[in-house]
């Protein structure tokens, strides 16, 4: 059984667990995605007072501060009490392409020390494009009503059509990222 835990778990058992719990937030009359989170802790912080656009209930919605709570805890009991290793099964193929843009870890973890390690902070490069990033990332959930497990996940369950635009961009994004950015960046 315990073998079992250690492993990645099987999509035969992750979808569904996946359906299930958005069905109970659709029963329940909720919707599920992580960047509100950002804006209902900013509120019950108190930005409100300064700004309008955090002037709303949010105690309607702490819910969703359980929602990430869960997601960060679960993470952490995954990384750190059901994880056998920290390598990440893919491809030889890819392996070899990372190692040629200077990423020689790849393959051994989830987060490779080049771009994820302390070190990445000790340069203005760095700094600068994760700040880059940030705001991309930041500007781009918000521009789009919504983050990738929102559309993704809710969204798309739900047949929005804006969904499934922003999902076909969410991947049409990477593909270009990942295939023509990063090499320059890196």
């Amino acid at each position: 059984m315990i073998e079992f835990l250690l492993q990645p778990w099987p999509w035969y058992f992750s979808g569904p667990m996946i359906a299930f719990v958005l069905f109970l937030l659709l029963w329940t009359g909720k919707s599920f995605g992580m960047s509100s989170n950002l804006r209902t802790l900013c509120a019950a912080m108190g930005a409100g007072k300064n700004l309008s656009f955090f002037q709303f209930d949010w105690k309607a919605q702490r819910w969703n501060l359980v929602v990430a709570a869960g997601a960060v805890l679960g993470g952490f009991i995954a990384a750190n009490f059901l994880s056998a290793s920290t390598a990440v099964a893919i491809s030889p193929a890819t392996i070899v392409q990372l190692n040629e843009m200077g990423i020689l870890d790849a393959g051994q973890s989830y987060m490779p020390e080049k771009l994820f390690g302390l070190n990445a902070f000790g340069s203005v490069k760095s700094i600068f494009l994760l700040s880059l990033g940030g705001f991309f990332v930041g500007f781009g959930a918000r521009y789009a009503g919504g983050c990738t497990s929102g559309h993704a996940i809710s969204g798309l369950s739900n047949f929005q059509l804006p969904s499934l635009i922003a999902v076909i961009g969410f991947f049409v994004g990477g593909l270009i990222v990942n295939h023509f950015i990063l090499p320059i960046l890196l």
